[in-house]
């Protein structure tokens, strides 16, 4: 699609882009504008790195992108952002290359919006609504598009009532970027409150639904590993490695948007459940993470959670930064013990893939794979495998002869560290367990349980 780019290492000034010819994305010809503040932006960041990933975001779309530019900004102006000079600049070109679209790969107020809108006379978005418009799209369950929904619409009731275009639309989104062909309706505050309020409503009910699910689960429990991580880093191509599944995983950001969970076998025999949830981002609206609340609960249940990295990406650091940034503004209690998987090691030059690897063997909760290739995924089963047991439990047990049954049980779901039978066949045992086996225990053999 993009034909030509300037390096990364450009990107403190400009880096253009020039589409190829072919066929239009279906919302447009594109300008990308990368706003890089000399004071108070994030010192983290490469903004190469981040005009590329807007491009990528743009890209999920299928907007054509005619030009990208990283432009650095002194401070910005209340009005529009960017100084004047600027602004005529891209008005000059809009006009010339004929763009449509114009995105700001940053928040923009209404008025910011409103304003860029009237001077260069084209439909402007800012970075949320080019999140919420890929969600949008993305979204195929029930479940997600209501969360999608929710998300929208308190962000356009805070762009001072804005349009609303219906989920129901064959390219999906939610009109921000408008468009001939594109119905669209104007609703009022009112009307969005009444909305919201059902929306709330429903996605409730999905919350004790999924409460339920986890409670059938805890009847007959399997401890629950759950992958997280920011947007691309690999964890459906992980997801589908480990359990064999075909989830799709595109090299795409936001590829996945609705939960999946799998039963995977470990190697020792032991059950668990693999759970694949929605990617994070810098900057993720707080409005999306509001809304995934039932989804992002699945990661608040789990036993253990895999944090899957990008390690080959130049901002690798600034991403693990923001995945644990969203996990703190869910409001764990105790967050659950977590494993971070260095991914895509297959990308690394030999010298940095053997650093990555030497870091790995001096800490136990850093696994070094490629989800691709396979390498390292063994690593990461007997890694699992040990941070489950890690919290196995002692349970002394007397049982009749009887209970052969429970015997069996406990020798195929545990380790029996001693055995004593009495003349009469009672079996009493010393046998560890994980937790979730303790409870499946108690609940299959409630007899015999405090044995």
């Amino acid at each position: 699609m993009v034909q030509e780019r300037k390096s990364r290492s450009d990107a403190a000034d400009v880096t253009a882009v020039t589409a190829a010819e072919g066929e239009a994305g279906h919302t447009g010809r594109a300008l990308i504008l990368n706003p890089a503040f000399r004071q108070g932006g994030d010192r983290r960041r490469d903004e190469g790195a981040r005009l590329e990933e807007c491009i990528s975001l743009a890209g999920a779309i299928e907007l054509e992108i005619t030009h990208a530019e990283t432009v650095t900004i002194s401070r910005g102006r209340p009005a529009t952002l960017f100084g004047k000079g600027t602004v005529e600049r891209f008005a000059g070109l809009i006009e010339a290359l004929e763009i449509g679209i114009v995105v700001v790969n940053a928040a923009l107020t209404p008025v910011q919006q409103r304003n860029l809108e009237r001077e260069l006379k084209c439909k402007v978005i800012d970075r949320t609504g080019l999140i919420l418009e890929i969600f949008g799209a993305r979204a195929r369950t029930h479940e997600g598009e209501l969360q999608v929904e929710l998300a929208a619409l308190s962000y356009q009731r805070s762009r001072l009532v804005r349009s609303w275009t219906h989920l129901e639309r064959q390219r999906g989104g939610f009109g921000f970027m408008g468009g001939p062909g594109e119905s669209q309706i104007e609703i009022d505050r009112r009307l969005i409150d009444q909305r919201i309020s059902k929306l709330k409503r429903e996605l409730e009910g999905v919350r004790r639904t999924r409460g339920l699910h986890r409670d059938a689960r805890k009847r007959v429990p399997y401890p629950v590993v759950a992958l997280v991580g920011y947007t691309n880093a690999g964890k459906s191509t992980l997801f589908n490695r480990l359990t064999g599944s075909d989830v799709f995983a595109e090299n795409l950001l936001f590829a996945t948007l609705d939960p999946t969970m799998r039963r995977i076998d470990l190697p020792s025999g032991r059950t668990i459940i693999l759970s694949d949830t929605v990617g994070f981002i810098s900057d993720l609206p707080m409005a999306l993470v509001a809304a995934f609340r039932a989804t992002l609960e699945e990661v608040r249940e789990a036993d253990i959670l895999l944090h899957v990295r990008d390690i080959s990406h130049v901002d690798t650091e600034a991403q693990k930064s923001d995945v644990e940034a969203v996990l703190e503004e869910m409001d764990f209690e105790t967050l659950p013990p977590m494993i971070e998987v260095l991914n895509k090691i297959d990308l690394l030059d030999p010298d940095a893939h053997g650093n990555v690897l030497e870091r790995c063997k001096r800490n136990d909760s850093l696994i070094a794979l490629s989800a691709v290739t396979g390498e390292g995924c063994d690593v990461l089963l007997s890694a699992l495998e040990d941070a489950l047991s890690a919290s196995s439990r002692v349970l002394e047990l007397s049982l009749p002869g009887a209970a052969g049954e429970a015997i069996a049980w406990l020798y195929s779901h545990g380790n029996v560290l001693g055995r004593r039978d009495d003349e009469d066949g009672a079996a009493h045992m010393s046998v560890v367990l994980e937790p979730a086996d303790v409870a499946r225990f108690r609940q299959r053999f409630a007899a015999y349980a405090d044995g």
